[in-house]
């Protein structure tokens, strides 16, 4: 029978029903189609489940050669879309610098809404597609272009540092973008260009104090923005892990509130996390974020046992293999931004992007 987890990842349970399973599926992981891929999420699909998958693993991959598209994957991804069908995988950072070279004339956006937005921004003249308009982001919908045009006049003067995690019309009102991957950085280069020891750092309120930490020079005036997925976890759930999992490294996403990021024994971004799972090989390690990254990350370190507290982002989960095949199938939904609006969005975006 499907297991109606992985069914809700994939799509609606009508949409996989049990009775549409092959009655001969092969035994042998070998002999399923597409083997190759099943290994590589043979720990979250069973073979029974893998034919109704391949079904539109197929028919993405037929669509992108037919529409020269590609699909962006973020890390926080469910296995069967991250490992099958994405050409391009990473954080915010990585997807954002790769969508300025993409040969390709659709790009499909594995991801949340303000993704989709930003890769637009740096492609006007591609095709962006949503798979769903509903997959936001409490981050982005934590502040208004208003909120910063407020601001700027309670801080005239200021320089604004927004995160990536925001809509356009906010990115518009901003003079720099940055994601926890390069905050540090972009905070550095903006105080020493505008010689300036005081930035507006938004929405994120545990990540703009996070950053305070690793420049004490410079006074950063944070938002009340969370991440709902980050803020959820606390100190004792560090303590807690070490104390059932001895020896266990603790790797946090900034957008954790500081005192978990205290407890830990590294915090980066989800690229920085890869890779120090890449560089430092723990034997043990958990990845305070959300809880399909462990298991992206898992698929390329057999070695390394991985704990997984599990915190799902409901917005990501809103992608599915269906509705990514929907929106190569009906070209739909095209991601739109009012030329007014993008231009100066894309000014903030393409400034982050110039700080290496």
């Amino acid at each position: 029978m499907l297991d109606l987890d992985v069914a809700a990842r994939m799509g609606t349970t009508e949409d996989f029903a049990p009775d549409l399973a092959p009655a001969n599926a092969p035994s042998s992981p070998s002999a399923l189609p597409l083997a190759h891929l099943y290994e590589r999420v043979s720990k979250h699909v069973t073979p029974a489940e893998w034919p109704l998958i391949v079904r539109d693993v197929e028919a993405i991959e037929r669509l992108k050669k037919q529409r020269n598209a590609v699909v962006l994957g973020h890390n926080y991804q469910a296995p069967e879309i991250f490992n099958t069908v994405a050409d391009i995988v990473g954080d915010s950072l990585a997807l954002a610098r790769e969508a300025v070279t993409v040969d390709a004339d659709v790009i499909v956006m594995a991801g949340v809404h303000f993704m989709a937005e930003t890769a637009k921004l740096l492609n006007p003249s591609k095709i962006v597609l949503m798979p769903d308009m509903e997959a936001g982001c409490s981050l982005a919908e934590s502040i208004t272009a208003e909120d910063i045009r407020l601001l700027r006049q309670r801080y005239p003067g200021v320089p604004v540092v927004t995160y990536v995690n925001t809509s356009a019309e906010v990115k518009a009102e901003s003079d720099y973008c940055c994601t926890s991957g390069n905050a540090v950085k972009v905070v550095r280069a903006v105080a020493k260009e505008w010689g300036v020891n005081r930035i507006l750092m938004l929405p994120d309120e545990y990540l703009a104090r996070n950053v305070q930490k690793e420049v004490p020079e410079i006074e950063l005036i944070a938002w009340k923005g969370h991440c709902e997925v980050h803020e959820r976890f606390t100190p004792q759930d560090i303590r807690d892990l070490r104390e059932n999992h001895p020896g266990v490294v603790v790797l946090a996403h900034p957008e954790c509130p500081p005192e978990v990021v205290a407890a830990a024994d590294y915090a980066g971004s989800t690229a920085g996390m890869a890779d120090y799972v890449r560089d430092e090989k723990p034997a043990r390690v958990v990845l305070i974020t959300e809880c399909s990254m462990a298991d992206n990350v898992a698929v390329n370190h057999p070695d390394v046992e991985f704990v997984r507290p599990c915190n799902l982002c409901p917005h990501m989960r809103r992608i599915t293999l269906p509705n990514i095949r929907r929106a190569l199938e009906t070209m739909g939904h095209q991601v739109e931004i009012d030329p007014a609006v993008a231009d100066r969005a894309r000014l903030a975006v393409e400034r982050m992007l110039a700080i290496r």
